[in-house]
């Protein structure tokens, strides 16, 4: 059903919402609004609002400053939350230049042509995240500790597990904004949740996972503690992840990937999309673990996938092919992690695939063994290979991978490559804890 201007003002008189925000995000991937009153919806909602993009981080220069927020009307929402000035609406929108047309630097509409690239080659983008994060306690000042409320593991159901009620509002909260969450548990480590919400347009699990942070984050506060998608906030547990399950439907809606009589029941689709993810994943994993201390999650020992490799039974490889077929036929992205930019990982994680698909690779055999027990002879032998450990390496890669780039075009590609390369240098420079315990009584 489409949704109209004149449906969505009705909608915010029937819930008493006052203020509108008009949200899109920045190349890192973080939340930003321009909010309206009430004299102002229909002027928003008719794409009119224009704001200041040299303020936004690899936006524009001031002397080209001025943007205008496209707002997608099917994103229109309304939190459920009560403020004195009474509920808040929500638009998701797209960025663009005065004159209208897209502006290149806006990552909601570069996810956008590559799903176009898609449907041009007869597919449908579907994908569905599984989001971990910590939630931690503050100190009396407010500010966020790596202290954890609970002593709980895997799926515990039990009384120290305190961030229970939290979890449990977060998932009420999504589900009065439309979504479908499939699964809210706590995971291995202490004070370690994750929710799952169903899969659905490649676009669409985007907004979901921008607006999914934004909630978990404000519902955690509501219960005093802090949430954080920093991937590896504690040395000695596992990190968060956010594995990603992606398929392909054809535009008749029958799932490319499965062929029962295929290798492995796949299609051929579905195993030129595998092999192009494994051929590029060295380089965007730039993009799906963009921060220093992504790769402090990928270490051996913590259950993080650190080789390059695809299996249908364990949890070891980059990749994994759940058991159920049929319409359910998908392929779980296990690298990426909750800090990265969803519009952006979503973009390259599909040119990856997409290019295998074109140029016809295959994904050979699956690695059914437990990989973090092979030897490095057994690997070499498989040809399974390890991912960059450092963002450093990661961006080095990404320099050299053609397919990569031209996913991310130029405006985004150089902005990001700039901001991240400076992000390094910044860490490299700093003596860390422990530097000064290792050494600075040894030498």
């Amino acid at each position: 059903m489409t949704v109209s201007i004149e449906s969505i003002l009705s909608e915010c008189k029937k819930h008493n919402v006052h203020f509108l925000r008009l949200q899109f995000t920045d190349i890192d991937g973080i939340i930003k609004n321009v909010e309206v009153p009430e004299s102002q919806f229909g002027k928003a909602l008719d794409g009119q609002v224009m704001f200041d993009g040299s303020s936004i981080e690899g936006f524009t220069r001031i002397e080209e400053s001025d943007m205008v927020l496209i707002p997608d009307l099917e994103t229109f929402g309304v939190f459920p939350w009560r403020t004195e000035h009474g509920k808040v609406g929500r638009l998701i929108c797209d960025v663009a230049d005065p004159d209208g047309n897209p502006f290149p630097g806006c990552p909601r509409t570069l996810l956008k042509n590559q799903i176009q690239l898609a449907r041009e080659m007869g597919y449908r983008v579907m994908a569905g995240p599984e989001a971990e994060f910590f939630l931690f306690q503050m100190d009396a000042s407010g500010n966020p500790v790596t202290k954890t409320h609970d002593r709980g593991s895997y799926f515990d159901l039990s009384p120290v597990d305190r961030g229970e009620e939290a979890r449990r509002d977060i998932a009420l909260v999504l589900e009065s904004m439309g979504y479908e969450v499939e699964a809210a548990h706590h995971e291995v480590a202490p004070g370690q949740h994750e929710i799952d919400f169903r899969y659905t347009d490649a676009v669409k699990t985007a907004d979901n996972i921008v607006t999914f942070r934004f909630v978990v984050k404000k519902v955690a506060l509501s219960h005093g503690l802090h949430a954080t998608f920093m991937p590896k906030p504690l040395s000695d547990v596992n990190g968060s992840g956010m594995h990603m399950n992606m398929s392909l439907f054809t535009l008749g809606g029958v799932n490319a990937f499965d062929n029962p009589e295929g290798e492995n029941g796949l299609s051929s689709s579905a195993r030129g999309f595998i092999a192009g993810l494994l051929h590029h994943a060295r380089a965007f994993v730039a993009v799906t673990n963009p921060l220093v201390n992504s790769y402090k999650r990928l270490v051996p020992g913590y259950e993080a996938p650190i080789n390059v490799a695809w299996s249908e039974k364990n949890r070891s490889p980059l990749i994994r092919v759940p058991a159920r077929k049929g319409n359910e036929t998908r392929c779980e992205v296990r690298v990426p992690d909750p800090s990265c930019n969803p519009y952006l990982a979503l973009t390259v994680l599909l040119a990856a695939g997409l290019d295998g698909i074109e140029k016809g690779m295959d994904c050979g055999r699956p690695v059914n063994r437990n990989i973090f027990k092979m030897s490095k002879r057994e690997k070499g032998r498989l040809k399974i290979y390890h991912l960059p450990s450092s963002l450093f390496e990661a961006l080095n890669y990404l320099e050299k991978d053609n397919v990569i780039i031209e996913a991310l075009g130029e405006h985004i590609y150089e902005h990001f490559m700039y901001n991240k390369r400076r992000e390094w240098e910044e860490y490299i420079r700093v003596i860390h804890h422990w530097e000064i315990e290792r050494y600075l009584d040894r030498y």
